[in-house]
């Protein structure tokens, strides 16, 4: 992006340079302490020079305890006195600069110097003492568009939201902290999308100190209206940088949009072919270019540009082995090994092999993926085999499936072919049966995060038909479906603009068949746990065999209402969230054979850099047991 112009920001009387002097005090602020008691290791060598108060009113006095000047000398033991008279003859115009940042253009500033040689902290004590006086409020601003797209119907709902959101208004008082935040403000709402180009023409706070009226305007130039060419990968050695380029969806042909390729370039980071991604506008000028450098200068001179996007990569390894250790208190401690081949000999797919081993549920995969053709489908190959618990059984199964799948930017659609054959260990268990099926599933997820969403929902739904092979042919067929919604209550935090939210959630299914045929368990439906319905342990909520054993049902209905709140301590709004659930579910082999399952808990939630941490205590009420559930990140 091109270097944006400083903004100008003349005053009258006493604060005629006041803007470009606050930048130039306030920009060396960061070389100054940090506490007013704490000594500067540069300048505490000996004892201290003299010690400062500051005798002004609270915000005020923070600031000057903070940056003032003077601070910078009190550890400076051999400080000359003809020195120190400089420094305080310099005080009044530092201490004007300082407070002219909030407002403050007319104050009175004293400084005092006493002899203390018998207090034993430092012979001298200065003392600042500070009337700020009135606070400049504003008497006028205005919001103005220039230049190229200054009247650009396209933008037109850009500008009307930067003029209807700027914080700036008559009677209001002057900081020079909100007057930038509200310029960069505007000029990112122009920047997010459509015109990547945009800069602010021209700035001006006019302060009157004898008023004390602050006049405030500002002129964006929108610059041309981008459009996205087409996607070019830079870098490309071992992998087909056309499919690649599939990977990231970027709209082309649609007008430029900051969140759209940052989506882009997030898709082909985790698409795993690259350890760095980085997209730009190729017919964006670099930094410091001038205008007329060449001959795209005069392209961008016009309202409308077409420029593809390049795609600067590093590409990974053709193959990559992944250690990994991890813990659930619905499996108990796990070990897993992935190898990755991004490209098969011979198919050029992408295979992903997983070995886990844990207490419950050890299991072993693989799964091969081609790139995307240019309808965005693409085929895909898996297996998988595994011990998993169901009721009071264990299951040894194998799966293997095959079709094609589809994801855009909040829709996934796939239709295969799967194979399952499933084995109960265990006495009074079902028979060995085996099934192949034809099944289509979609996903929406409608969240304003991926990661970790505060609003939105999702809904997802299955649905296949098959026939079992083993021990008899018998037709059947499944349905499931899954919901999630997250509704924001209340009033938000002004500064981290998070608030309370109720998260609620549903699932079903059914699967339809003649009594007494024998189905795979691995096409039947079980519950409980730390995703499904809490206080109740791992796959324990299911049907119940003619000697009263938990085994996998036909019909399956899970719900829970939980309401999650942040946690507040001394009025500053933390990155914890404390939780209340109720969760409840069923599952049986007729509508009129379920009986519910009740659990109530409360739980804390940790926003991390990879996604939500849940930590819960849930109580289930017809098991009467207490129980923890962990977990991490957000799956829809």
């Amino acid at each position: 992006m091109p270097k944006l112009p400083p903004a100008t920001a003349p005053a009258r009387g006493p604060a005629f340079l006041f803007l470009l002097s606050a930048a130039l005090t306030l920009g060396g602020c960061s070389l100054l302490p940090a506490k007013d008691g704490d000594k500067d290791p540069a300048m505490a060598s000996g004892d201290p020079a003299f010690t400062l108060v500051v005798d002004a009113p609270k915000d005020v006095r923070e600031l000057l305890e903070k940056h003032l000047e003077l601070r910078r000398y009190r550890f400076q033991s051999d400080l000359q006195r003809r020195e120190l008279t400089r420094l305080l003859g310099a005080t009044d115009a530092n201490v004007r600069d300082l407070i002219g940042t909030l407002g403050y253009f007319s104050p009175t500033v004293t400084v005092q110097v006493r002899e203390t040689p018998d207090t034993g902290a430092a012979p001298l004590e200065v003392t600042v003492q500070v009337d700020p006086g009135e606070a400049a409020t504003i008497t006028h601003s205005q919001v103005r568009f220039t230049g190229i797209n200054a009247d650009d119907p396209g933008g037109a709902a850009q500008r009307a939201s930067i003029e209807s959101q700027w914080p700036l208004q008559p009677g209001q008082r002057f900081t020079q902290a909100e007057w930038s935040q509200a310029k960069s403000q505007g000029l990112r709402t122009l920047q997010a999308r459509r015109y990547p180009l945009a800069r602010i023409d021209t700035s001006l706070a006019d302060i009157d100190a004898d008023t004390h009226g602050a006049d405030v305007s500002v002129a964006y130039a929108p610059g041309p209206a981008y459009t996205f060419g087409p996607l070019r990968i830079e870098g490309a050695q071992r992998y087909d940088p056309v499919g690649t380029a599939r990977i990231a969806r970027l709209p082309e042909g649609q007008e430029y949009s900051q969140t759209a390729l940052v989506d882009a370039q997030l898709r082909l980071a985790s698409s795993g072919y690259y350890d760095s991604v980085f997209l730009t506008l190729a017919d964006v000028p670099a930094q410091g270019e001038s205008a007329e450098a060449d001959g795209q200068a005069q392209q961008r001179q016009n309202a409308q540009v077409t420029s593809p996007v390049v795609a600067q990569v590093r590409e990974a390894l053709l193959q990559k082995w992944v250690f990994g250790v991890g813990m659930s208190t619905d499996t108990g401690p796990r070990l897993s090994v992935d190898h990755i081949h991004n490209r098969l000999p011979w198919l050029g797919w992408r295979a992903v092999t997983r070995a886990r081993l844990d207490r419950k549920n050890p299991l072993l995969s693989t799964q091969w993926t081609a790139l995307p053709d240019d309808t965005l489908w693409r085929w895909f190959a898996g297996a998988k085999a595994e011990r998993a618990p169901s009721g009071d059984f264990d299951v040894n199964s194998l799966q293997l499936r095959a079709g094609r799948t589809k994801s855009e930017d909040r829709i996934d659609r796939n239709y295969y072919l799967q194979y399952d054959i499933a084995r109960t260990q265990g006495v009074g268990g079902p028979p060995s049966s085996s099934s192949v099926t034809a099944n289509y599933g979609w996903t929406g997820r409608y969240f304003d995060s991926q990661l970790s969403p505060s609003s939105g929902f999702g809904f997802a739904w299955e649905v296949g038909a098959g026939t079992t092979l083993t021990p008899e042919r018998t037709p059947f067929g499944r349905a499931s479906g899954r919901w999630l919604s997250l509704i924001p209550i209340g009033e938000a935090d002004p500064e981290t603009k998070r608030r309370s939210r109720l998260a609620l959630r549903a699932s079903g299914g059914a699967v339809l068949a003649r009594k007494g045929a024998d189905l795979p368990v691995t096409q039947l439906f079980i519950t409980g746990g730390d995703n499904t319905v809490r206080g109740y342990g791992y796959q324990s909520i299911g049907a119940r065999t003619d000697s009263g054993q938990v085994i996998g049902g036909r019909y399956m209905a899970v719900g829970s209402i939980e309401w999650q709140r942040p946690v507040v301590i001394q009025g500053n709004t933390q990155d914890w969230e404390h939780a209340v659930f109720l969760d409840a579910g069923t599952v049986g082999d007729s509508p009129n054979a379920m009986y519910m399952r009740v659990g109530v808990g409360t739980g804390l939630r940790w926003r991390s850099p990879v996604g939500p941490v849940q930590a819960d205590i849930a109580w289930g009420a017809q098991e009467k047991q207490l129980r923890l559930h962990l977990r991490l990140g957000f799956n829809f």
